[in-house]
């Protein structure tokens, strides 16, 4: 019995110090982000465009507008020439691979930009806006180029031209 006990116990701290071994800290680093955040913030103030800056720099060569709403949303209904990809897909990689000059001008749009089509584009909470981890990320992974949509424009606004499967 003793040693059946003995070896049980065995067992266990040994099954406990696999475990230990086992756990990892997970690649997150928040101090890390709240510094970068406030980085971005600085940059950001000179970067906030209206509708017409806006406009006028998407003509422009070395531009892309840059949906990163779900690809749901983007298939539905966009602003005509914008690529995409999912805010939630963001790598270095998958950035390189979709916008490989860092010093390419990104244009950058969210729900919160477009007003009266709450189907294509509902309104976030505005601290919760896409726009905003967009440009930190944007920013964090050396794309500095960046310029945001700082205004809501009426969705039926004749400057607007959108494209998709539910453009009427």
């Amino acid at each position: 019995m003793k040693k059946w006990i003995l070896a049980a116990s065995f067992l266990v701290i040994s099954h406990s110090s696999l475990l230990a071994a086992e756990v990892r800290p997970a690649t997150v680093d928040y101090p890390a982000f709240a510094a970068l955040t406030e980085t971005a913030a600085t940059h950001r103030k000179q970067r906030l465009v209206d509708l017409n800056r806006f406009l006028s720099l998407a003509k422009t060569p070395q531009t892309v507008i840059l949906d990163t709403r779900s690809a749901a949303a983007y298939q539905l209904k966009h602003i005509k020439g914008a690529i995409h990809l999912n805010f939630s897909d963001f790598t270095a990689d998958k950035l390189a691979k979709l916008i490989p000059d860092k010093q390419t001008r990104i244009l950058i749009y969210c729900n919160n930009n477009l007003d009266n089509d709450p189907v294509n584009f509902p309104t976030k909470s505005a601290p919760l806006a896409l726009n905003i981890p967009t440009f930190i990320n944007l920013y964090g992974y050396g794309y500095q180029n960046i310029y945001e949509l700082s205004e809501l424009v009426d969705s039926k606004d004749q400057r607007l031209i959108f494209a998709g499967s539910d453009v009427r």
